[in-house]
């Protein structure tokens, strides 16, 4: 019996589009932050011209980081289409997650949404953990040393 990890390409790819997911929604998040803190000391005219800025931003930066991980973690695959599909999926999903972060914003406030930025970084790391020991390379945390 060979001590050699094994590729796990189920494991590499659903790490890769969480990682994608967890960073580009928390990318979302912090700019609602950014939006949150400038709603509390600008007048409701100013805040309209002001405020649009930051959301946009941040929905850029979703689309670009949730992708840009979904691909650089699925690098491993050998499927170029796959690799494609798991980058628009995480960015999409990195969307969808940001979203989520308005309610938590409505409901619970500031605290609210770095509770769920911080969420969304833990996410994104355990799940590059995942994607990172689903490569199946030695040194890649799947050994007992």
């Amino acid at each position: 019996m060979s001590d050699e990890p094994v590729k796990d390409p189920l494991a590499l790819g659903l790490g890769s589009l969480a990682s994608g997911v967890g960073f580009g929604g928390a990318c979302l998040t912090a700019a609602q932050i950014v939006a949150s803190f400038l709603r509390g000391d600008l007048e409701p005219s100013a805040l309209r011209e002001t405020a649009g800025d930051p959301l946009l931003a941040g929905l850029i930066a979703a689309v670009g980081v949730g992708g840009a991980c979904g691909w650089y973690r699925s690098a491993s695959l050998d499927n170029v289409w796959q690799r494609g599909v798991i980058a628009v999926l995480a960015a999409v999903g990195a969307i969808l997650i940001g979203f989520l972060a308005a309610p938590v914003d409505r409901f619970f406030g500031i605290l609210g949404l770095i509770i769920w930025l911080l969420l969304n970084v833990a996410f994104g790391i355990l799940t590059t953990r995942w994607a990172i020991r689903g490569k199946g390379e030695m040194g890649s945390g799947t050994g007992t040393a």
